[in-house]
């Protein structure tokens, strides 16, 4: 792995400064009395936070945007290889860090907690952090999305660290581009492995293949905790030479399913078996079942993920969540409609990479079938070129072959002047995806 003393850093700049994880580092950066600049295609909530704290940020991407005297540069994986600042970073020989890479830097001798899998990893990382600070450890926590006690997805140790603390660090450990590889973990959760990120991975194969390698970081006296009867985990499970757990059938039996009964604030079957895997990376820590317990029934969620947002004029009360592949999608809806029996549930999703949304496409279709309507918004591209063999209106056609009421809008004023028109009161609203489809329902609340 490459390497730099971050302790001599004195400017860096962020190529994506928005992402998730990369604003992380950034907000670390700030933090730390670092001077840090950054670029992004578009604003948002997450840089604006950043613009408050004293970053200087750049809407679009120029090579004017990096300073003479920048001596780190530290980009998304998402961001392209002909990327003019990552040009000139390279003509002016600056280090370059991937955000992946800055995680294996930042982490290195650290008692690792990596959270991956294809879904249910924010949620679980965010649930363990809880338990480990209520418990009065002081970890470092990157998660992918943002706390609500804080509004931040970075939390750094108070000023009293112990040594005994074991330098804890928590961390979403994300699969893309096999980015986790950079993390040496101590204990590893996989809640699930399924078919994503098809863009980069050839198959379910493939995407098992990295989960292996990861896995196989682990030595003797570290951990993988899983549900190792998942048919899509058996692979990973079988090549650990780790202590492997299985969160719901382990030694600790006696004390996990009191969680089936426990009042958790968030809602949903897959909590449960997130809150499950949480139990059990917070015992190996020594932390006692009640205090445990206590935390998990505290727990109010991440932003993004089933999120209530509020209500709208007629009282119709909307919901927000990041989910944007099939499974998270049904999850999602099935927890909906036993929350909210015998209500209209509207969902507005908006599809997520053209890649996705193509390779995915028949398991998208049948994705909705506890909604009582759904409205489609454009393919968020991200960063991908886009693709003319897809689009949004052959998924709502789909959607309607399935059975279910699907309506496509161009974009979100359309779909904002439709549902003020036609909600009544007691509805659900639900939008969905992993690109900027909140704002449908935020701008539908100040109105």
């Amino acid at each position: 792995m490459k390497n730099v003393d971050l302790g001599k850093i004195k400017r860096a700049h962020f190529v994506g400064i928005g992402g998730i994880g990369v604003s992380a580092i950034a907000r670390m950066m700030i933090l730390e009395r670092k001077i840090v600049s950054g670029s992004d295609v578009s604003d948002s909530a997450i840089i604006d936070e950043l613009r408050k704290i004293g970053a200087k940020i750049f809407i679009g991407h120029k090579a004017d945007n990096i300073a003479d005297d920048v001596d780190l540069i530290v980009y998304t994986p998402a961001v392209a290889a002909d990327n003019p600042e990552l040009k000139k970073a390279i003509k002016l020989s600056i280090p370059m860090f991937s955000y992946p890479e800055m995680l294996g830097l930042i982490s290195k001798n650290k008692y690792i907690i990596a959270v991956s899998g294809t879904h249910g990893k924010t949620t679980t990382t965010a649930m363990i952090a809880k338990i480990v600070m209520d418990d009065g450890l002081n970890p470092t926590v990157i998660i992918g999305s943002l706390f609500k006690e804080s509004g931040s997805n970075l939390i750094l140790p108070k000023d009293d660290y112990k040594a005994e603390d074991k330098n804890i660090f928590i961390v979403e450990a994300c699969e893309y581009k096999r980015s986790f590889l950079n993390l040496e973990p101590n204990i590893l959760v996989i809640t699930n492995i399924e078919e994503d990120h098809l863009d980069y991975y050839k198959d379910l194969s493939d995407i098992q293949n990295a989960f292996i390698e990861f896995a196989s970081k682990l030595g003797p006296d570290d951990y993988l905790i899983c549900n190792p009867n998942n048919k899509n985990l058996i692979p990973v499970v079988k090549s650990a030479k780790c202590k492997v757990i299985d969160y719901s059938l382990s030694s600790l039996r006696n004390s996990v399913p009191k969680l089936t009964v426990l009042k958790l604030k968030v809602f949903g079957k897959y909590n449960i078996e997130n809150a499950k895997a949480a139990f059990v990376v917070s015992e190996i820590l020594k932390i006692k079942k009640e205090k445990i317990l206590k935390s998990l029934s505290e727990f109010e969620g991440v932003w993004r993920r089933f999120e209530y947002k509020g209500k709208i004029k007629n009282d119709a009360e909307i919901y927000d969540d990041y989910a944007h592949h099939p499974t998270e999608i049904r999850a999602a809806l099935r927890a909906a409609c036993l929350k909210f029996s015998n209500r209209k549930i509207i969902v507005v999703f908006q599809p997520h990479l053209y890649s996705r949304t193509k390779l995915l496409f028949d398991d998208f279709a049948k994705s909705f079938r506890d909604a009582n309507e759904v409205i489609i918004a454009p393919i968020y591209a991200a960063r991908e070129e886009e693709d003319k063999s897809i689009n949004s209106r052959m998924l709502t056609d789909e959607i309607n072959k399935d059975g279910i009421k699907a309506k496509f809008y161009r974009d979100f004023s359309e779909i904002e002047k439709y549902l003020r028109q036609n909600v009544k009161k007691d509805d659900i609203i639900i939008t969905m995806g992993a690109g900027d489809i909140y704002k449908v329902g935020e701008n539908l609340i100040k109105k």
